[in-house]
């Protein structure tokens, strides 16, 4: 019978760790000067003093690692985010605003990317943000039939909850005009009825092949068939990328059998490098129920968690619903992926069995469906720490944030979305899309506040993420709404530490530098409460701890 290998920390040595100051996110002991490190775990925090003497007291003779002139706060935890994903979309050709501005830049890059893959490769490109193109629409299958017809072409939205397709892909899988559409998806077509060649969520199953994962209805599928080598390979180099940002753990927000196998066989050969916990995707709930992954399972580098359900689209693709239609495009609903009453089933049979839920939900529509489904299912079975998830949770109205409190419901918020198209929401629903991702209300309703990256829908840089939720400051440079949707530093760094933590269900050993907890730490050059909000973004993190071992050192990339 297989089983997870059991973890102890890679680097046991003792070691005292000092810092011009370190912020603990312990409310009983919120700045320190020192800690002690030993197995992974943290012995004794407080003055240099203090911790000297717990080493003696426990006969240690540590090694020292000194920061004069740095700041010391726990590993930030990435409660939502999609490592597998991101690992392809780092393999794939770069079409983000930063790179493309138009649709004819698009294809040239495209074209390049081409020339370097062997023939009859499928070509992907992934990043482009509609509304940031000068054309301010999706490219069409034409245009990208100009990039190859004789193999795919998939291009990405920065969503991931779509993009566009060349003619080639579709006449491969049988798609045409006549195809309806899949439940929880939709393949785009003009005012003829031809297709556009943009799809939707679960539209993209066909991208999957005949051998693929299959998610039907139960969310936008990302889950393209690489060779298991070549998913180690992915998750060796985002890995990286997390540890490089401070990241030390995260929420795998849509686990399939393909992510399953791959974190497996890391965990196999010790390549584990920070720590995951997995949100089995709701297709595969039933199965979940039958093998008993409803208790605490794994190790301190991974672990079943819950199940990832999704009520709606994306904003950043106009899929989420909204049943009067977008400003942008009154033509447009957006969709729910689920019927009201399968959903709140889904959700019911989850909560009995003891798992917590996370559920994609953007517009206040389909988080009214959550809350209303979570508010059942608490119902049927009273449980007062159940910790039920809503992801985004993007435009909750009022009375919706007051319920959430009541109920216990944590949302999960991506600051850096605004960050990155803050403008674009407006665009698409209106004035009401200065809301988005309303934290200020949120604090002010007592419900708590969690803040992740989505990656690769947005990098894994907590320090952006913050600056984000202190100054509603968008990339462009615009502020989106009142100051009173804003937070403070303290808050939001809270938000990407502990509160991380309790999500995850995770406090008791995550997300605060605590005596008993693990040895998860990152190095700041500068003090994140005390700088400009406005420069907490460019605070460089210069190395990132895991178990009391530094796992990313900025000085030796190169």
């Amino acid at each position: 019978m297989r089983q997870l290998a059991t973890y102890d920390a890679r680097d046991s040595i003792p070691t005292i760790v000092t810092a011009k100051r370190i912020l603990t996110v312990d409310a009983d002991q919120p700045e320190a000067e020192a800690l002690l490190s030993a197995g992974g775990r943290i012995l004794a925090v407080g003055s240099v003093a203090d911790v000297e003497a717990a080493a003696a007291d426990a006969g240690l003779a540590p090694e020292r690692a000194d920061y004069p002139d740095a700041t010391i706060v726990p590993g930030f935890i990435d409660p939502h985010a999609h490592p597998l994903m991101y690992g392809q979309m780092l393999t794939w050709i770069d079409i983000s605003p930063e790179k493309a501005g138009s649709i004819p830049e698009i294809v040239e890059l495209m074209r390049a990317g081409a020339a370097k893959l062997p023939a009859g490769a499928p070509i992907r490109g992934y990043g482009y943000e509609q509304r940031n193109l000068a054309e301010r629409r999706h490219p069409t299958r034409h245009e990208l039939d100009e990039i190859a017809t004789d193999r795919e072409v998939y291009i990405m939205n920065a969503s991931g909850h779509g993009g566009v397709v060349n003619t080639f892909t579709f006449e491969k899988f049988g798609i045409t005009r006549d195809t309806p559409n899949p439940e929880g998806g939709e393949f785009f077509r003009d005012a003829d009825g031809e297709l556009t060649g943009e799809l939707s969520d679960a539209a993209c199953n066909v991208l999957t092949g005949l051998h693929g994962v299959k998610i039907g209805h139960h969310g936008p599928n990302f889950h393209l068939g690489d060779e298991p080598a070549e998913h180690q390979r992915q998750l060796d180099l985002v890995q990286r990328e997390f540890l490089r940002g401070g990241v030390t753990a995260i929420g795998d927000a849509q686990v399939s059998k393909r992510e399953f196998a791959a974190y497996l066989e890391a965990a196999d050969r010790g390549a584990l490098d920070m720590r995951v916990s997995m949100y089995f995707l709701s297709h595969l709930l039933d199965q979940v129920l039958d093998i008993g992954l409803t208790g605490p399972f794994g190790n301190p580098f991974l672990s079943a968690t819950g199940i990832k359900l999704y009520a709606d689209g994306t904003l950043g693709g106009w899929t989420a619903y909204f049943p009067e239609g977008y400003v942008g495009d009154p033509c447009r609903t957006g969709q729910l992926y689920h019927e009201p009453r399968e959903y709140t089933e889904l959700v019911s049979k989850a909560h009995a069995a003891g798992l917590q839920t996370a559920t994609h939900a953007q517009s206040p529509t389909a988080i009214k469906l959550v809350v209303d489904a979570i508010e059942q299912a608490l119902l049927e079975r009273p449980d007062a720490d159940a910790r039920h998830r809503i992801e985004h949770c993007g435009l909750p109205t009022p009375e919706e944030i007051t319920r959430m409190a009541e109920l216990g419901i944590r949302p999960v918020n991506q600051t850096q979305h605004y960050y990155n198209w803050g403008e674009g929401v407006e665009q698409a629903i209106g004035t009401p899309g200065e809301r988005f991702n309303p934290l200020g209300e949120f604090v002010d309703a007592g419900v708590p506040v969690t803040i992740s990256s989505d990656a690769p829908v947005a990098e894994p840089r907590p320090l952006e993420a913050i600056q984000a939720a202190v100054t509603r400051i968008t990339r462009r440079g615009a502020q989106l709404g009142p100051d009173s949707l804003r937070i403070s530093p303290e808050a939001a760094l809270r938000g990407h530490t502990l509160e991380g933590a309790i999500t995850l269900g995770r406090e008791n050993e995550l997300g605060s530098i605590t005596v008993g907890k693990r040895a998860d730490f990152v190095v700041l050059g500068a003090n994140p409460l005390e700088v400009p909000g406005g420069d907490i973004a460019a605070i460089p993190v210069r190395e990132t701890w895991v178990d009391g071992s530094r796992r990313f050192a900025a000085d030796e990339v190169r």
